[in-house]
């Protein structure tokens, strides 16, 4: 606990976006019930079923559950698992169903104690019945054979890509429940993530000033010489230290030819000086990622041409950011902040999107309708100039409400005149 105390008060003395002193905020278990019963009624009587999914077996990577059960459960650590949904179940507590591999204590000395099913792990779950996953199969036929009617509700796969589990096992249930249909509802749960409750905001903002920390110890640290890799660590760490345990994705720390590459990895070449350096990274809170890039200077000022380029997508940003109204689709934002880029005669040098929904996963699950109040959306454009080793994006993470867009990442510094002077410090 005290180490807790010393790592906040020092971000509070130090660093912009501190973290405060107040509880970090969480995703309390009444709501995730209430996603449930939203679920529920939206079926229309129809079965649905979410899958957590499975483990890599050779534990090569730490699992991860689909972000579609975490959103309806919280529970991020249990492969495998499944949720049934069966709102014509005459029992109101069997309407939702948890299903759990079983237990396997040899396996566990291995991978971890699990509990047994009991009162305090119901409590734990917040959700009244739960099974062994080899209970599935009976619970599925009853409630198919009740409802004759079957909801996908995991995303669709493309044809090139096995079918979505769900659907896997909805066409062998219709084999054998005659009379029994599938009914597309793959969008329903995309919807009500891109909206994001008051908790989730506050998770996502929480994890954002978590990453300021980081930005701050880049613009703090940067030097001509380091490595790409030891930006990356150096930002990393300061996450750790903020409290998070885990990165939204594979942070990008491209310094000059490597900041015009969208995409790039490998973080282990050194940082010359008079370059740029293209850092884009996020901490995770509460299953919540943040998202933001800048690009800074290697030795702390921008020449003329990287200025002229670096506010070109500023202006671009801030364009984009004003269209980010309740109604508006993203290729309407897009379009505000590209032709601000189109304008100035860089259109090809800007080839990909302004940005994406943000969440549970960092390219969050996008639905076919317009940006809803309580969306949390990036807003990243950039312009990329290889011959010149040159390469600019700048994004932010921004709420979109009925009062207009607030920017969750604000006090990241971002204008040549703060970037500079917090390097100069």
């Amino acid at each position: 606990m005290a180490r807790t105390k010393t790592v906040r008060r020092t971000a509070r003395t130090q660093k912009p976006g501190a973290l405060g002193s107040e509880a970090p905020p969480t995703i309390d278990a009444r709501e995730f019930a209430q996603r449930r019963d939203r679920v529920l009624k939206a079926l229309d009587g129809s079965v649905g079923l979410v899958l957590a999914g499975d483990a890599d077996p050779n534990l090569h990577h730490p699992f991860q559950a689909h972000a579609h059960f975490h959103y309806l459960t919280g529970m991020s650590d249990e492969p495998g698992a499944a949720l049934l949904l069966d709102p014509r179940n005459p029992n109101p507590a069997r309407r939702v169903q948890l299903f759990l591999r079983p237990l396997n204590p040899e396996r566990e000395k291995w991978d971890g104690f699990r509990h047994e099913i009991g009162s305090e792990l119901r409590e734990r779950a917040g959700i009244a019945t739960i099974f062994r996953s080899n209970m599935l199969s009976m619970q599925l036929l009853d409630a198919a054979r009740r409802a004759r009617a079957l909801s996908l509700l995991m995303p669709l796969a493309t044809h090139t890509s096995p079918v979505s589990g769900d659907l896997e096992i909805f066409r062998r249930v219709c084999e054998r429940v005659p009379g029994c249909g599938i009914v597309d509802r793959s969008q329903l749960l995309a919807t009500m993530r891109a909206r994001k409750s008051d908790a989730e905001v506050a998770c996502i903002e929480h994890a954002g000033r978590i990453t300021g920390l980081g930005f701050h110890v880049a613009m703090a640290t940067l030097r001509p010489g380091m490595n790409e890799f030891d930006l990356q660590r150096n930002v990393e760490e300061a996450y750790r230290e903020g409290g998070a345990r885990d990165l939204a994705f594979r942070t990008i720390a491209g310094g000059g030819f490597n900041s015009t590459v969208l995409h790039y990895h490998a973080n282990d070449q050194p940082l010359e000086a008079g370059e740029l350096v293209c850092l884009d990274s996020g901490a995770k809170w509460c299953g919540y990622s943040a998202d933001v890039t800048r690009t800074l200077p290697v030795s702390g000022r921008f020449d003329a041409r990287q200025r002229e380029i670096y506010e070109l997508v500023l202006r671009a940003q801030e364009a984009a950011i004003r269209a980010c109204r309740p109604g508006r689709r993203l290729h309407e934002i897009d379009e505000a902040g590209r032709d601000v880029i189109r304008k100035a005669g860089f259109v090809d040098a800007f080839p990909h999107g302004m940005g994406h929904h943000l969440g549970l996963e960092t390219h969050d699950a996008t639905p076919d309708e317009p940006v809803a109040e309580g969306a949390v959306i990036t807003i990243e454009p950039g312009i990329y100039l290889p011959l010149e080793r040159i390469g600019i994006r700048i994004e932010d993470d921004v709420l979109v409400t009925k009062r207009g867009p607030r920017v969750l990442t604000s006090h990241i510094p971002k204008s040549v005149s703060d970037i500079e002077r917090l390097m100069r410090r």
